[in-house]
């Protein structure tokens, strides 16, 4: 079987367990949005305590709505203006302390970095079936969109702490060089996955991890092919140029024999 014959085999073999895979993931969103569905159904505040549409009040911030309501409450007397500030003292009691708000808001931002991430992960150890990977980035496309929501979480209302922690990230270098330049794309996922979950907008880190996946199954399935593929058949032909050059050494001596 000559080195093509083999590599087209690698290739089909791949692009079965691509779809194995695209099967799966598809499996897991499916049994996801079911999950969410009933716990909407059944749980009539899961709705709102969840962290969603958090980039859209932050554009909000400074349109013209805000300026809306501040000339409505500048043109109001003190008697509507005790009764607006009556009723959002009273919703925001009925909602419960803010601590206990945001500490809950962070727990399902974070659980759902977990859960968003878990297919990450199978797609990468998919596509690096054949080959010899970094096991850590695994564990850090599962965890660090957490790590990264809880940061974004703490500084996002105040620049002082967006500085403190600028200065913290200068002072301690990380320096690690990544053998698969793939695997960059898993990390900026993570990075982005957590920074919208940071500032609660689940909706763009669902967006955003759900093309990921198709895309990466997508691109190595219908592709040249993975680099764990490269990275292989660049193996293969460095064994096969050994073995030739120790079979020609091996010739050599038998046809010249040492004295």
């Amino acid at each position: 079987m000559d080195a093509q014959q083999r590599n087209a085999e690698t290739l089909a073999r791949h692009r079965r367990i691509l779809v194995r895979m695209l099967v799966k993931v598809t499996a897991y969103y499916l049994l996801l949005a079911g999950a969410v569905t009933i716990a909407v159904y059944l749980l009539p505040g899961f709705a709102s305590q969840l962290p969603l549409g958090g980039v859209g009040e932050i554009a909000d911030y400074g349109s013209s709505s805000i300026y809306d309501l501040e000339d409505a409450l500048l043109s109001a007397d003190d008697e509507q203006i005790e009764d607006i500030v009556t009723e959002n003292t009273r919703a925001r009691l009925a909602r419960g302390p803010a601590w206990l708000l945001e500490a809950t808001s962070l727990i399902y931002a974070m659980t759902a970095t977990l859960l968003l991430m878990l297919p990450v992960s199978w797609v990468y150890r998919a596509i690096h079936v054949d080959s010899v990977y970094d096991h850590s980035i695994d564990t850090t496309t599962l965890v660090l969109p957490a790590v990264v929501a809880g940061i974004v979480t703490v500084v996002q209302h105040s620049l002082a702490l967006a500085f403190s922690l600028a200065g913290i990230v200068a002072g301690v270098r990380f320096r690690r060089a990544l053998s698969d330049t793939f695997d960059t794309l898993f990390i900026l996922s993570s990075i982005g996955v957590g920074i919208a979950a940071g500032v609660k907008s689940l909706e763009i880190a669902v967006v955003l991890t759900v093309f990921f996946n198709y895309a990466s199954i997508a691109v190595c399935a219908f592709g040249d092919g993975l680099e764990s593929q490269y990275v292989v058949r660049r193996k293969e032909e460095r064994k096969a140029r050994k073995a030739a050059k120790a079979a020609a050494e091996a010739r050599l001596e038998q046809t010249n024999p040492k004295s």
